[in-house]
């Protein structure tokens, strides 16, 4: 059995989102999206669309398809899992997803 040890970054406050929307963070050089859903559930992907190579998917509406909790890229309109990070149009372009803790008031993500 191995043991993971994450780095886990602060990004925002929980109140610096609002429930059905999304937020870009920098996290160790990289582009995060992180999205809220409700109350509790937050979710972190990959922000950079790549098609388009732009860091834009903090900004697509999230919604679902089926099972799946998705956001739609502005640019395109691909649909990336939120819990995966899978395209589901396009496989090839599926993007990381990360995880997020929350901490008191501190949403924490760890590159995955």
């Amino acid at each position: 059995m191995t043991t993971e040890t994450l780095n886990w970054t602060a990004v925002c406050k929980v109140g610096d989102i609002l429930p059905g929307t999304g937020v870009c963070a920098l996290v160790d050089e990289r582009h995060v999206a992180v999205f809220r859903l409700g109350k509790d559930n937050f979710y972190a992907i990959d922000n950079i669309d790549p098609r388009s190579g732009v860091s834009v998917l903090s900004r697509g509406l999230i919604g679902n398809l089926g099972e799946h909790i998705v956001v739609a890229s502005p640019i395109y309109k691909n649909h990336f899992d939120l819990r995966t990070g899978a395209c589901l149009e396009a496989p090839e372009h599926s993007v990381r997803a990360h995880r997020v803790q929350i901490s008191g008031d501190d949403v924490l993500v760890a590159l995955g």
